[in-house]
């Protein structure tokens, strides 16, 4: 059981890692930040709300109050598609996978304003060794940094922000409701933000462009489809912690596909501030519990 949830854990973070080569394809061609994100929720909508529907999900036991904040929960998702991929519309989407990979340390935050959970000097570790990697990747010593647009790199710094409230609510918000149903209820939430923030893309749509609804049901299937399903799937059959650090999958894909498919360039310094950010997640989920069998240890020998 253990092993299947593992895979399933890096399949669902492999997958969004593939995303960039969606968006940036549909850029290419000239489709607005809009017209991809309503796509992509339209489609994941009608697929997830499909399963979910074939399998006769039951939403029974779960209130009124739990079926919205299970919406506004998904809202974080939309939001990170938002600037996630708006942050590629000025960043090569290497740049912009290590900006949205800043919900490492942005989640400690979280878990300090919302439950009071003081970090801890493994914490502040994981944060310094994340920092240094961001240094790294980021181009800065390289000098080609400060020439990246400011837009695109505040737009991938939200995207951190977004996406760490998403992992840090969607961990707290009627946990035992179906993994199906919940995932189908995000994405609704998902889809009204983006109906909303895009309200006025939607006389415009080209809905009749085939070639709009493939790179969206591309869009849609790695980065709203499999991720979710997969993870509900398979996060609970490992711990939490562990499901975090598989999920760090997710950045080395994301870069090695830039390089082959999108033909972006990453330096040697790049990829080692690549392994410093991975690095710095196995730090935070892990070290705690490698510190308190040090102890333990120690205790026993005493």
């Amino acid at each position: 059981m253990k092993g299947r949830g593992i895979t399933l854990v890096l399949i669902g973070a492999a997958s969004f890692g593939f995303t960039p080569i969606f968006v940036k394809t549909g850029f290419s061609f000239g489709y607005t930040l809009g017209e991809l994100n309503i796509v992509q929720m339209l489609i994941a909508f009608v697929f997830l709300w499909g399963i979910s529907l074939f399998k006769r999900v039951s939403l029974r036991g779960t209130s009124r109050g739990d079926l919205f904040k299970i919406m506004l929960t998904g809202t974080s998702v939309g939001l990170t598609s938002i600037f996630y991929y708006g942050a590629m519309q000025y960043l090569p989407a290497s740049i912009a996978i290590i900006l949205l990979f800043q919900f490492v340390w942005i989640g400690m935050i979280y878990e300090w304003m919302f439950t009071k959970m003081i970090p801890t000097k493994i914490n502040f570790l994981s944060l310094i060794v994340t920092l240094l990697g961001v240094v790294c990747a980021s181009g800065v010593i390289g000098g080609g940094f400060f020439d990246l647009p400011l837009a695109g790199l505040v737009l991938g710094l939200l995207s951190g922000f977004s996406y760490a409230g998403f992992v840090f609510f969607s961990g707290q918000v009627a946990t035992k409701t179906d993994p199906i149903a919940r995932s189908a209820l995000m994405v609704t939430g998902s889809l009204i933000l983006v109906l909303a923030v895009f309200f006025q893309d939607l006389p415009t749509m080209p809905l009749f462009d085939a070639q709009l609804w493939s790179i969206g049901a591309g869009v849609a299937l790695v980065g709203a489809v499999i991720p979710p399903l997969f993870f509900a799937q398979g996060a609970p059959l490992i711990s939490g912690r562990l499901a975090n650090v598989l999920s760090s999958i997710e950045l080395p894909v994301a870069i090695v596909s830039a390089m082959i498919i999108l033909s972006e360039s990453v330096s040697l310094i790049q990829w080692i501030g690549v392994i410093l950010i991975v690095a710095a997640i196995f730090i935070n989920e892990l070290g705690g519990l490698w510190l308190k069998g040090n102890s333990a240890r120690k205790s026993q020998t005493l």
